[in-house]
């Protein structure tokens, strides 16, 4: 039993390894030798965690086949759905395969912040804009006490991407305008000391105050 355990640690290592490098051969090699699609390493990552990190997506949609969780998280709280969302770029189709497979978008980082509220603080508008068609919770606050749309103006740059990011958030996702943080400044305030004039008139048009 004891070999066997080995064996098996063995090859799930590897295959997280694998995962990691984007390695799709070695990872479809690994499955069939019988390693655990949800193998853990010593940080906690799945082998979709580790391909995740890397956008790999090839190696990922073997995975994503093979039954890997899409959910789930390692010890940082990060998991291949939260990763897609703001570790990967402007770049949808890993988050499409999350979504397509199961993707919680209540799932919760651990700043208690939501996909969208990571992919606002990027500057993201395509994965904005796809979160946007799901269920999401636009209006969530985080444990910063920040909604997407504040996140957007506070950590973002004021440059056009967070400024579309802005203009999806209010147009398409209806996200609050006005909504504080919790000292009680405004998105509009914020906008204004940080002199983000885009994201202004975005949201004056919108009826920020």
């Amino acid at each position: 039993m004891g070999g066997e355990a080995t064996v098996n640690e063995d090859l799930g290592a590897a295959l997280v390894s694998a995962a990691g490098r984007g390695d799709a051969r070695s990872v479809s090699r690994l499955l069939q030798r019988g390693a655990s699609v949800e193998a853990r390493d010593e940080t906690g990552r799945t082998p979709l965690v580790a391909a995740a990190y890397g956008n790999h997506l090839e190696a990922a949609g073997i995975l994503v086949d093979a039954g890997a969780d899409v959910n789930a998280k390692d010890e940082t709280v990060q998991s291949a759905y939260l990763i897609s969302t703001s570790e990967v770029g402007d770049d949808p189709r890993l988050l499409d395969l999350t979504l397509k497979n199961g993707a919680d978008v209540r799932s919760l980082d651990s700043y208690n912040g939501t996909g969208l509220i990571r992919a606002a603080e990027r500057g993201y508008p395509k994965i904005i804009d796809r979160l946007l068609q799901t269920n999401i919770d636009v209006d969530h606050v985080n444990n910063l006490e920040w909604t997407a749309l504040l996140e957007a103006i506070i950590l973002g740059d004021g440059g056009p991407s967070h400024a579309e990011v802005v203009r999806l958030l209010i147009q398409k996702g209806n996200a609050d305008p006005n909504l504080p943080d919790g000292n009680g400044v405004t998105p509009l305030q914020h906008a204004r000391q940080n002199g983000y004039t885009e994201i202004e008139k975005v949201l004056e048009r919108a009826g920020a105050e």
